[in-house]
């Protein structure tokens, strides 16, 4: 492991110099390791596995159409290398559960029978062991329980995977049975593609990973931006000009400039206006919305977010409720006014929404 400073804080990060991709062949060189859930984690993760030379089975319910004959036009053979999800995890001694948070719960008790002493356990995400109580997902004993989750959607670990540079992800080991827990799961992190792996815990996973989309990711990202473009509009802004100065300037500039270089790099190289602007009122919204992070931590540390999310997604007419709330957004004036932005920009680039856009697994 190397030591790293971050921000003056030493922590322990594997690169992928220590652990090259020929040391983790080595170690899953006598594994048969399933995907299960070919939906939002499954395909990137199965993908840069087998593109860098480690073999993988896909474990996949055909009642998801869509998902199914996904995995096929992706190369994997019905009855050779994909199967149903107990068929899967039978031939399975590494079973990579990729399916969504709530699937875990439903697809468990398919799941638990299928693993034998000594497999491993594989989570992109800390939900289902860390509430535990509330998932029913309690691993026999005898088995390796590993963690690797890379820290952006299933589109940017198959993305940064093809573009030569991956994507850092954090691992962590819950239970070692083999003695050979961490090395497993360092070198599945090495085999998905991860730039860098971090260490962290189940618990840590979750609670940074549910604050943060809920936080800074998505949830206040889109608030913020309902809130600027409606006062610009209640101003006499034109759509377009709200929307610009809201969102597409910074999508298309300055973020990839804070990403490249840092945020007091972009303070330094802007102009004077928005330099002392931006440094001025940037504690104000510090100070407003500190308290409502720290009102969503507690709801994530406590298990109220979790039991919000199991009750709303196992509703039968979640499906129908979901399209309806995600068409209020669409059709908002800010997200119309993107469309017709986004197709005046030359050679906009296509999102495969099969591999989706957030989140640790869907089936």
């Amino acid at each position: 492991m190397a030591v790293i400073n971050f921000g003056g804080v030493e922590e322990n990060v594997v690169k992928r110099e220590e652990f090259p991709l020929e040391k983790a062949k080595e170690v899953l060189k006598d594994e048969v390791i399933a995907i299960i859930g070919y939906g939002v984690q499954g395909p990137a993760q199965a993908l840069n596995l087998r593109d860098n030379g480690i073999p993988v089975i896909i474990g996949q319910a055909i009642e998801f159409k869509g998902d199914w004959d996904k995995a096929i036009r992706d190369g994997f053979v019905p009855g050779e290398t994909l199967f149903s999800i107990e068929e899967a995890a039978k031939k399975a001694t590494i079973i990579q559960y990729l399916v969504s948070d709530a699937a875990q719960r439903a697809v468990w008790p398919i799941i638990e029978p299928c693993l034998n002493e000594g497999d491993a356990l594989y989570f992109s995400h800390g939900f289902s062991i860390t509430y535990k109580e509330q998932t029913g997902v309690i691993p026999p004993s005898n088995i390796d329980v590993i963690l690797a989750a890379p820290k952006g959607s299933g589109t940017s670990v198959r993305r940064n995977f093809l573009a030569g540079h991956g994507i850092n992800s954090s691992y962590a080991v819950f239970q070692d049975y083999t003695g050979r827990a961490e090395e497993r799961c360092i070198a599945l992190g090495i085999g998905i593609g991860s730039g860098y792996l971090f260490p962290t815990t189940f618990e840590n996973e979750v609670y940074s990973d549910l604050t943060g989309e809920r936080g800074v990711l998505m949830g206040a990202l889109a608030g913020i931006m309902d809130a600027q473009y409606e006062v610009l509009r209640e101003n006499g802004h034109s759509p377009s000009e709200a929307f610009n100065e809201t969102v597409e300037e910074l999508t298309q500039s300055l973020i990839r400039l804070v990403d490249e270089q840092g945020m007091d790099w972009m303070f330094a190289n802007c102009s004077a206006t928005a330099q002392r602007g931006a440094l001025d009122w940037k504690p104000r919204f510090r100070d407003a919305t500190k308290p409502v992070f720290a009102k969503l931590y507690n709801s994530v540390k406590t298990g109220e977010e979790t039991k919000v999310v199991l009750e709303k997604t196992s509703g039968a007419d979640y499906k129908e409720k979901l399209e309806a709330e995600l068409k209020a957004v669409r059709d908002s004036e800010i997200w119309a006014t993107g469309a017709a932005v986004r197709s005046l920009r030359p050679h906009e680039a296509v999102i495969d929404s099969t591999v989706g856009t957030s989140g640790r697994g869907s089936n």
